[in-house]
């Protein structure tokens, strides 16, 4: 049942506004003044608050001013007997959802209520999701290898500084790209992922810039490419090492000049987009070889972040084992179980050439084929590392 504060301070006026919303089935709590109006939303969640401007204490300007700061995305449905432009401009400056003169329509308010809530529940359902998406992308480890890691991401992530990121497969160079996007300015805006390893050379480019229809066989209408559904965010270029060198001469041009072009186009389309790269390749060697230029590396390498592998930091095996097997737990509804010291041990002792994935392929597989608790017998039988 959706729940509303009604702050009014005049008493028969509160009264029917209460018992009108309590027909429409609201729960109802009510306040008569701005001040008690604030120590109420600071105690209570509510799905929206209907407020009267006129009031003794704190007027409704002030209230909704004061809400907006300890709970941002209440919205306030705004009633006043004194309506005037200015005073519903202000209102909406500050952030009310919509304003209504009394006596209000009942039908009008009872709709601009009805869409608040509607609206209040779609943002704390979008508030849950990036919560549970950030749950997702969590950075496990208290290492000082990771330390490094997560020190270098707080000082870059509010820059619009390039970024390269190194490491093994395996390693969580995704996760650091994720994080560096969530803690920058940039994070409600999109973060477009491109494999450019898994992408054919000969559509790598169509991927990246779009295309214009008929440019090409299977061309049957305009496409957007990757950098420009990222404009406004972040674009992660994964395995850039594998990338054409025709590819990489466009992309080094739309970094040079904040602009690309489709596909079969010669019409320039300006792009705001943060470069954040990855490879698990020795660019400098493929430089040598000739597979990569020179001149995009020094453009991407702005920031280099070196992602250490899981053999470089076992001292966080532990934490990373409880966290996949509560996570592994939740997704398969499984009950949780709880790996011995002795299990944790023996983890540790082995070498891990897939890193962190493979260390969670391997919880998986304890999870579901081990005992209610996981020792190092079952570490040595089902782990498939022996």
């Amino acid at each position: 049942m959706p729940k509303i504060l009604v702050i009014e301070d005049e008493e028969v006026i509160q009264r029917v506004l209460k018992k009108i919303l309590e027909a429409e089935n609201y729960e109802v709590d009510a306040a008569y003044d701005g001040v008690e109006g604030i120590k109420k939303i600071k105690e209570n969640d509510y799905d929206v608050v209907l407020c009267d401007i006129k009031m003794p204490k704190k007027d409704g300007l002030e209230v909704l001013e004061e809400a907006k700061k300890i709970k941002p995305d209440l919205p306030f449905v705004m009633i006043s007997g004194h309506g005037d432009l200015p005073t519903a401009v202000e209102s909406m400056r500050k952030g009310a959802y919509d304003y209504i003169e009394k006596p209000p329509d009942l039908n009008r308010l009872l709709t601009s209520l009805r869409n608040a809530q509607q609206m209040s529940t779609l943002v704390k359902e979008n508030t849950r999701l990036k919560k549970k998406i950030s749950k997702k992308y969590q950075m496990i480890g208290e290492s000082e290898a990771l330390k490094k890691v997560k020190d270098i991401i707080e000082k870059v992530a509010p820059t619009d500084s390039r970024v390269l990121i190194m490491g093994d497969n395996g390693t969580g160079k995704e996760l650091v790209a994720r994080w560096i996007h969530e803690k920058s300015k940039r994070a409600k805006k999109p973060f477009v992922e491109v494999n450019c390893a898994a992408i054919p050379s000969e559509l790598i480019e169509s991927e990246l810039f779009g295309h214009v229809k008929g440019s090409f066989t299977g061309a049957y209408k305009d496409k957007k490419g990757k950098f420009e559904l990222a404009d406004g965010g972040t674009l992660f270029l994964d395995e850039i090492g594998d990338m054409s060198l025709s590819a990489q001469s466009k992309v080094l041009r739309a970094l040079q000049e904040n602009k690309i072009s489709r596909v079969g186009s010669d019409k320039d389309i300006k792009v705001d987009v943060r470069i954040i790269a990855a490879t698990n390749k020795d660019l400098k060697e493929e430089i040598k070889k000739g597979n990569f230029r020179e001149d995009l590396y020094h453009r991407l390498a702005v920031i280099v972040i070196k992602v250490p592998s899981l053999d470089e930091r076992k001292e966080d095996i532990p934490l990373l084992v409880k966290h996949f097997a509560k996570q592994i737990a939740e997704e398969q509804n499984m009950k949780p179980k709880k790996f011995t010291d002795a299990a944790i041990k023996k983890l540790q002792s082995y070498s891990w050439s897939g890193n962190i994935r493979e260390l969670r392929n391997v919880v998986e597989r304890l999870m579901i084929l081990g005992g209610d608790e996981i020792t190092e017998e079952d570490v040595i039988n089902f782990s498939a590392k022996n």
